[in-house]
């Protein structure tokens, strides 16, 4: 080697230790980062450095998940200004602020710091996703002179804060991208009001799409913010929105849970929505439907009794509410609950009012104006609101207020003590009644074993919440495997559910007599102290809906697996219906019960809403109406009478869903308000029946072996029990190329709801939207409810309850939530 060169190599390979070798998670003022280069956090979490979105060409500069096998963006500097090309640099310039800049060295985006700081200054890359410049404040302490924390894109990481500083003025807002190929802002938007009762929202444009209800006084102090912390720094937790496949949109996931109730205004002006009943919208005491006829509860509800909008009008206390939106409303932190009171009453257009602030005995006041919108009534938590009404709704005309107070806080001792002794009746019987149901399971000959709860728990992880395959209204569904390596699913009984130990029972009963290669197999149960559990055979392949209401996998099924299913199906039905020991009646045949093993068999599962005839019996009637809206056949839902003909319409609907790959319950047509089955006798009167054909299956099917199908379809949904074939009539004409009759005119023609909303007719490709289920409709009246919310807050007046036989209204298709990676 020539003596000269030496230096000249080492100078070299200095110079390329400095470029390459400082500090992976940092840079200073004299150092930069190219395209190409990257920061990695100390522990290795996160990576700083320039990327393309999908498909595109354009550069940004981005915060992504180090050790995730798909690069996962959590945040984006230049989001509305991209590079085109590779010469971007990131750097802290000699005023010590953080920019980028791009060919002729023009700044495409920048920290923009308020002061010019000389002091030196540092860029890191945290281990939490914070992007820091650590720099000297006045006074000489170092501090964050900015961070990317403050200024979040599509994600919320732990840590983050969402609102408003106060301060400065600052707000920290969610905002999707615009597409995969656009990390731009989008269309939804998280963000928290300000105002003076402030509340988080989620937005779709200008639209609310839920919101969180006001805050309380626990929560903040000087900053409105909304902020996650996380207890394992193992894991990887985020809220984010993310591109869906399957309906082409933008899905909130978060590990916030979601009921129908979070829909915002779902249930208009003074509606209140309650999760535990049906139909989920109320009108609250001393209301009643706006709409005549059949409700339509985006109207809202109107006053049984005029206002007098003077101090002749008094309030009613409500409990466990989640309060109003609060865009209409006024706080004042000095005022006690009396105080308040008075106030309101001296404004016309106060509506209710309740305290701002429930630490301790409660304080402030928190006033609502117009009408109160986005109720919700929670069976733990909540807080009370108080709600103007009329003093004749009161019946408190010409009765002296003292007189008043007196007769309530008797009435409400004595309700209390009655409901205390009933409380502990109502205990001891349940206590009773539970130890005799587990004997009698236990005791009856099931021919299945009984696992042990050791054996369960160890199988499952201790019901970890990673080896959770689904929710029922019976409780959660868990994978396990036992120590011979056999995959199990495990159905797990709510502690809380009393009608579930009756459907477990029953499931127990009934699956311990039924055998068939498309039932799914109940391999055993579990009565253990609280736990009931039912073991079954374990179905690899899920549910039939995750796969043909899902674009993205639907081809995985073409017609020939499809007709594979649909006469497996029917089989299965028959055997329930005419072959089994028992006649049994299935009551809620649907998608999401016919499970596939891992060649596509079919297997109908879930029997907890099953009944069993007796002797010669076809029919029965009961004031308890089970099963799933968009399912149940017009005589069951409407009157509670029964049969195996109930099943065969349930079985029609599902044929049409499975050669649509639509939903019949909120289905949705531009051109028209029919739901799948109008939509399907339409097209069948007009000749065009293909047009129903899912185009997943397009070139894999015998086109007159479809529309055959749909023929028997419309012929399993007639209107009148007597007009449908028996299943046993259904697999013959399945099965051969007989003429058929004509259909009569189907039930449930429309939409039972014309102004439903739009939903999308598959499911987002990580979030399974299951139809709700009924456990009850009829029986279960306004005596009952405010029976059930005295029982549980003793001293107040209970909620109004109406009735009506009309499914609840779902979520928006876009919101989907579910546990963050």
């Amino acid at each position: 080697m020539d003596v000269l060169s030496f230096p000249f190599i080492c100078c070299k390979l200095l110079f390329f230790l400095s470029e390459s070798s400082f500090a992976s998670d940092t840079i200073t003022s004299s150092q930069s980062l190219s395209d190409g280069r990257t920061l990695v956090s100390k522990e290795g979490s996160f990576e700083l450095g320039f990327f393309s979105p999908g498909s595109s060409k354009n550069r940004y500069v981005g915060i992504w998940y180090k050790n995730m096998p798909v690069q996962t963006v959590v945040w984006v500097a230049n989001r509305i200004n991209p590079i085109n090309d590779s010469s971007g640099m990131l750097v802290v310039n000699e005023t010590g602020n953080l920019v980028l800049t791009s060919q002729n060295k023009s700044v495409v985006w920048s920290a923009n710091l308020s002061k010019e700081v000389r002091t030196p200054v540092v860029l890191q890359l945290l281990d939490s996703g914070n992007l820091v410049l650590r720099g000297e404040r006045d006074g000489g302490s170092e501090t964050y002179l900015w961070q990317s924390f403050d200024y979040p894109s599509d994600t919320l990481l732990p840590g983050m804060k969402l609102g408003w500083d106060l301060k400065t003025g600052l707000e920290r807002r969610i905002t999707s991208w615009k597409s995969p190929d656009d990390p731009s802002p989008g269309n939804f938007t998280w963000a928290l009001e300000r105002q003076d009762n402030p509340e988080s929202i989620f937005w779709k444009g200008s639209r609310k799409l839920t919101r969180s209800g006001p805050w309380n006084g626990l929560r903040f102090s000087d900053k409105v913010v909304f902020s996650r912390t996380l207890v394992n720094q193992t894991l990887s937790l985020r809220q984010r929105f993310v591109w869906s496949k399957a309906t082409q949109s933008w899905e909130l996931y978060t590990s916030v849970p979601i009921d129908q109730c979070d829909t915002y205004a779902l249930c208009g002006a003074y509606g209140i929505c309650i999760i535990s009943y049906t139909p989920f919208c109320q009108c609250l005491i001393g209301f009643k439907p706006k709409s005549r006829g059949y409700v339509d509860w985006s109207q809202g509800c109107v006053r049984d009794k005029s206002l007098n909008y003077s101090r002749q009008d008094g309030f009613i206390k409500f409990t466990a509410m989640k309060l109003p939106d609060s865009t209409s409303s006024w706080v004042s932190k000095s005022m006690n609950l009396n105080e308040c009171r008075e106030k309101c009453l001296d404004n016309s257009s106060c509506m209710a009012y309740t305290n701002s602030d429930i630490r301790g005995e409660g304080s402030g006041c928190a006033m609502w104006f117009g009408d109160l919108i986005d109720i919700t009534y929670f069976q733990d938590g909540g807080q009370d609101l108080y709600i103007r009404m009329s003093a004749s709704e009161l019946g408190a005309k010409g009765v002296p207020t003292t007189k008043i107070v007196v007769i309530v806080i008797s009435t409400a001792a004595l309700l209390a003590v009655v409901i205390a002794a009933s409380y502990l009746v109502h205990k001891r019987r349940r206590n009773i009644v539970e130890k005799t149901e587990n004997d009698q399971i236990q005791n009856i000959d099931l021919e299945l074993p009984l696992f042990e709860l050791a054996t369960i728990v160890s199988s499952t992880n201790n019901f970890s919440i990673n080896m959770k395959l689904g929710q029922g209204g019976f409780g959660p569904v868990y994978k396990g495997t036992l120590v011979d390596g056999q995959e199990i699913a495990v159905k797990r009984l709510s502690k809380i559910s009393e009608q579930g130990l009756k459907e477990l029972k029953n499931e127990v009963i009934l699956f311990s007599k039924l055998q068939h290669k498309n039932l799914v197999k109940l391999l055993g149960c579990c009565i253990q102290g609280e736990e009931k559990l039912l073991i079954y055979e374990f179905m690899p392949n899920k549910s039939l809906d995750s796969f043909i209401f899902a674009q993205e996998i639907c081809k995985i099924l073409d017609w020939s697996k499809r007709f594979h299913i649909i006469c497996g199906t029917a089989r299965g039905v028959m055997y329930l219906h005419q072959d089994s020991r028992l006649r049994i009646v299935h009551r809620d045949l649907k998608a999401s019960n016919v499970l596939l093993d891992q060649d596509m068999n079919p297997k109908i599962s879930d029997f907890g809403l099953a009944r069993a005839f007796g002797g010669d019996e076809t029919e029965g009637n009961t004031n308890r109406v089970v099963g799933t809206y968009g399912y149940m056949a017009p005589e069951y839902a409407s009157g509670g009478q029964f049969s195996v003909k109930s099943d065969v319409f349930s079985f029609g609907i599902l044929l049409l869903e499975i050669i649509s790959g639509k939903k019949n319950r909120g289905f949705y047509h531009s051109d028209n308000k029919l739901n799948l089955i109008g939509h399907a006798w339409k097209l069948w009167n007009e000749g065009m029946p293909s047009q129903l054909i899912d185009p997943c299956i397009q070139g894999s099917f015998n086109l007159a072996e479809v529309i055959r199908c749909i023929h028997i379809g419309l012929l399993c949904v007639q209107q009148h029990p007597k007009d449908m074939p028996s299943m046993p009539s259904v697999i013959l004409m399945l099965g051969s190329e007989t003429v058929l009759p004509q259909p009569k005119q189907p039930g449930y023609l429309a939409d039972r709801k014309s102004t439903r909303k739009d939903y999308s007719s598959s499911t987002p490709e990580s979030c399974s939207t299951n139809t709700i289920t009924i456990s009850e409709l009829e029986g279960r009246g306004q005596a009952n409810f405010a029976a059930d919310y005295l029982a549980k807050n003793a001293g107040s007046v209970p909620l109004g309850f109406h009735v009506y036989q009309e499914p609840p209204v779902g979520h928006d298709p876009w919101l989907c939530y579910e546990m963050g990676q």
